[in-house]
């Protein structure tokens, strides 16, 4: 038996653009010595993962899951990555990226001659300018009333990610090579390294919008003026865009259509079998220098933690990455062969409350967050695993970053709800006039964390009469935002780099807004969070930001979230503990599978 445990600590958290993850105090040893495989090119490795794939774009709100974002991670080239040391790199074997200045902020981004989608098209400056036009919300002219609900105009693309950084720039040059675009920023903008990147094909969306091509999606962006919320203009043309854009790549099968699953990177999809795996085989196409070891990589969905840790004893898969429990850690330990990664998560499980239906009170809102147990969440789901875990008292801070964290907590809303109050929440309901209506919690049924959290909600939130609707679903990613249910309990993960992530999910309007919380003043000040770099400023309008937020009782933290995987010997590649929403993935080019095992 090899078992080697690798634990790692992590500081930051509120950064990067964020995803849904099936989603946490461990000191930091160093891993132990190793003795190097001896590695063949060629062979398969099977990994185990909790969420069901379902989208070839993870870049919408709809897409945004964990494991759509690592199946899209192999299979595109990317102008950068984030490494286990949560460090930005730049794929140049692919595309440069380069500021021009800084005054104005110019930022220069050219496709190295000869790339192609592994259908021969060239990737060129149409799709850059598509991502673009997606990531900035140029062309949006909607506007939001105090609920986040538009009343006029069209959001257009729904992008995941926050607009606010990319939304400083006009429209590109665009180089005469017809490979590169020029952004220039009317502000400064702390995430501008990580702002753009490759997305979809441009002509296949072109086609599937009815244009010609990526030509004609170009020539539509070029001659189509910048979007104005008092002044919204129908566009029928750009709105069959972004319809495609939005939806045309959700699939749960095969496509019949190979364009809608195009790759540009290291691998490609081969086969999707609905909510039982996706098959990666080599891109022939790719040229570049992030090369694939592998002849296929089979990724299963196993939601249920136990199932998985059993199937890779059993030899059925070779990495595991399931929600981390006690158990979980105990039975991981016990896999002969296995190499046991553990550490603190870029992510917190949280409950968002909307703030329509039910909840448009505040003070229902309030009375629902004074009924969550959280210490009780805690010691039931993190504390066997981290002793000395206490409840997380902010969404923006984690307790390493000392000063941000302790600043947040003297002055936002959340500590006052670590134990139940149950008659303060009584007094809340009778003042508000309560009348019985059903509160729907939406969370992950095949994930024991997820139900462990809800029981003891419905439980103490029943004893102070709330009538709570079980609305528990493995499909659960798909419906956030989508109006069937008043309450949902999730995690978020980000990559570690920037503070685009703010905006992304607390910015009035933003896609992934999904309880639709607005807050003008938080709004502004988010704005301004992105046009600042000094570090010291940014954790002090977080703060601010945070205490905003924190008032209109429509979120709640839990915990910062204890992750693990293991890796099977045979597997060579697979070395360190990566903290971020790709975990194991973030390198997959460099896996390879050990001769001698």
């Amino acid at each position: 038996m090899k078992i080697r445990r690798i634990t790692a600590g992590v500081a930051a958290l509120a950064a990067g653009a964020l995803v849904l993850t099936a989603c946490t105090n461990s000191p930091t040893d160093e891993a132990t010595a190793s003795t190097p495989a001896t590695t063949t090119t060629g062979g398969t490795v099977t990994v185990s993962e909790t969420n069901e794939f379902f989208s070839f774009n993870p870049s919408t709100a709809n897409g945004n899951t964990d494991i759509n974002s690592k199946i899209s991670l192999a299979t595109n080239s990317h102008l950068y990555y984030i490494d286990d040391e949560l460090k930005v790199q730049h794929d140049e074997s692919f595309a440069t990226t380069e500021k021009l200045s800084d005054d104005p902020l110019t930022v220069k981004y050219t496709i190295n001659e000869g790339k192609k989608w592994s259908d021969g098209e060239p990737i060129d400056a149409d799709d850059l300018v598509l991502a673009w036009a997606v990531f900035s919300g140029y062309y949006a002219d909607a506007t939001y009333d105090d609920a986040g609900e538009v009343i006029s105009g069209q959001p257009y693309f729904s992008y995941a990610g926050s607009t606010l950084g990319l939304g400083l720039t006009e429209f590109p040059e665009i180089g005469d090579d017809n490979r590169s675009i020029t952004l220039t920023y009317s502000k400064p903008f702390s995430d501008w390294e990580v702002a753009l990147d490759l997305d979809r094909p441009a002509h296949v969306v072109a086609k599937g919008a009815g244009l010609a091509d990526g030509a004609a999606l170009l020539d539509l962006f070029t001659k189509t003026a910048k979007g104005d919320p008092a002044m919204p203009v129908d566009n029928p043309e750009l709105k069959a865009v972004a319809d495609f854009y939005n939806t045309g790549f959700d699939y749960t099968t095969l496509p019949s259509d190979p364009g809608l699953y195009l790759s540009s990177g290291p691998y490609i999809v081969s086969d999707v079998v609905e909510s039982q795996s996706v098959t990666l085989v080599p891109n022939e196409t790719y040229d570049g220098d992030l090369t694939p070891k592998l002849d296929q990589i089979v990724v299963r969905t196993i939601g249920d933690p136990s199932a998985a840790i059993q199937a890779l004893q059993n030899g059925e898969v070779d990495v595991v990455s399931p929600q981390a429990n006690a158990d979980t850690l105990a039975a991981l330990e016990a896999v002969p062969d296995a190499t046991v990664h553990q550490g603190l998560q870029l992510a917190f499980d949280h409950i968002d409350l909307n703030s329509t239906g039910v909840f448009a009170d505040p003070k229902v809102r309030e009375a629902f967050l004074k009924v969550i147990p959280r210490q009780a969440i805690l010691d039931a789901i993190i504390v066997p695993l981290a002793p000395d875990a206490e409840v997380l008292n902010s969404v923006l801070f984690v307790p390493a970053q000392e000063d941000g964290y302790a600043a947040t907590v003297e002055s936002n809303a959340f500590p006052q709800f670590t134990e139940p109050d149950i008659e303060g929440a009584k007094a809340l309901l009778a003042e508000a006039g309560y009348d019985g209506t059903p509160v729907r919690i939406l969370y992950n049924v095949n994930n024991p964390n997820r139900v462990d959290a809800f029981k003891l909600i419905q439980a103490s939130a029943t004893e102070a009469g709330f009538v709570v609707e079980d609305q528990g679903d493995a499909k659960w990613g798909s419906r956030l935002g989508d109006g069937s249910y008043d309450a949902s309990i999730f995690g978020w993960i980000n990559s570690g780099v920037g503070v685009s992530g703010v905006p992304q999910i607390y910015g009035t309007g933003q896609a992934s807004n999904f309880n639709q919380v607005s807050s003008p003043q938080a709004d502004a000040l988010m704005e301004e969070l992105i046009s600042t770099i000094d570090p010291d400023t940014q954790v002090d309008l977080q703060v601010e930001i945070e205490k905003l937020l924190s008032e209109t009782y429509t979120t709640l933290p839990f915990f910062q979230s204890v992750g693990v995987d293991a890796v099977s010997s045979r597997v060579v590649g697979i070395d360190t503990y990566n903290p971020n929403q790709n975990g194991v993935w973030w390198n997959v080019w460099e896996w390879s599978v050990n001769d001698n095992a």
